[in-house]
């Protein structure tokens, strides 16, 4: 049997790690409230910072339920394991900042365990990170991807490769023709390893999700905007709110499962613009973001097509 007592200790450590590293880059001046929770599935705790100097809201959730069944987003790709009960537990957070030269981000681990009748339990690990800029340096997305690189190299050759293009798979709004950003890793049913490997890869996807953000944060966080600046962040908000409602099945497994709904929407922008057929105009530093969403090798291009805000 794995050791859920040993996974629980390593998320609440990687919710606190998250979390200090994240009021770092305020300077003191915010921090989270911690919101302890329980529901009819089991308990959590979201933490919520809001209206920092550098962070207009962060969110970062634990959660650890169980339940009867397991919901239909959790076994569309596994019938197997239809009507078994489980328990699943977390850690996921989605930051969204004031300076939209900051990209937003998200990062999810998360550990399930099904319990079929009659059958040996199964248990799985999922999570990953991604980036989603708004005027993206190049600097940035290739040390977001070298990061991530580098945490994937001691588990074997070509992890880094393969989770980098299941992110660039899932994040990818079907309807816009577009990636939600420029992508980072993302990886489910993980159990190809023995139960301490695979836990040893979400310590080390979490860590590495502090080492590749905050030194973006920290480059760009004091960059002057204006008022152009921001609507086109909260139009392209819009599309964060679009992929977390209808392709997100993060979002439908908690919905459905019955979880704690501001917990699951707590990934929701507090300020979003939508407008009617927008196009940016040809030349601006905005048109240019629509080179960087589609899947590229970030690592292996000499160069890219368009430098974004450089």
């Amino acid at each position: 049997m794995p050791n859920t007592e040993a996974v629980l200790s390593v998320l609440k450590s990687l919710q606190n790690h998250i979390c200090a590293a994240l009021e770092a880059q305020e300077g003191g001046g915010a921090h989270f409230v911690a919101d302890e929770w329980q529901s009819r599935l089991g308990t959590g705790e979201s933490r919520v910072l809001k209206q920092g100097a550098v962070f207009e809201q962060a969110g970062v959730n634990f959660s650890h339920v169980k339940g009867a069944a397991m919901p239909v987003s959790a076994t569309a790709h596994r019938p197997e394991l239809a009507g078994a009960p489980f328990e699943a537990m977390g850690v996921s957070l989605v930051i969204h900042p004031h300076n939209p030269y900051v990209p937003t981000s998200h990062a999810n681990v998360r550990f399930f365990i099904a319990y079929p009748e009659g059958k040996a339990p199964v248990w799985w690990f999922g999570g990953g990170f991604d980036l989603t800029p708004f005027y993206p340096f190049d600097e940035d997305i290739v040390h977001w991807h070298q990061t991530a690189s580098d945490l994937c190299a001691p588990f074997g050759e070509g992890v880094y490769e393969e989770y980098k293009t299941w992110c660039d798979d899932y994040f990818y709004l079907k309807h816009r023709n577009e990636t939600r950003g420029v992508g980072g890793l993302f990886f489910d049913d993980l159990n190809r390893w023995d139960f301490n490997t695979c836990l040893n890869f979400i310590r080390a996807v979490g860590a590495g999700y502090v080492e590749a953000y905050a030194p973006i944060v920290a480059r760009r966080k004091t960059l002057p905007y204006g008022g152009r600046e921001r609507d086109f962040q909260l139009y392209r908000r819009g599309r964060y709110v679009e992929f977390n409602l209808v392709w997100d099945r993060g979002t439908l497994f908690g919905l459905q499962s019955g979880g704690r709904t501001e917990s699951i929407l707590m990934s929701m922008p507090p300020l979003v613009r939508f407008e009617y057929c927008y196009q940016p105009q040809p030349g601006s530093p905005e048109a240019k973001l629509n080179d960087y969403l589609r899947p590229r090798d970030w690592l292996g291009e000499s160069g890219f097509a368009g430098n974004g805000a450089d």
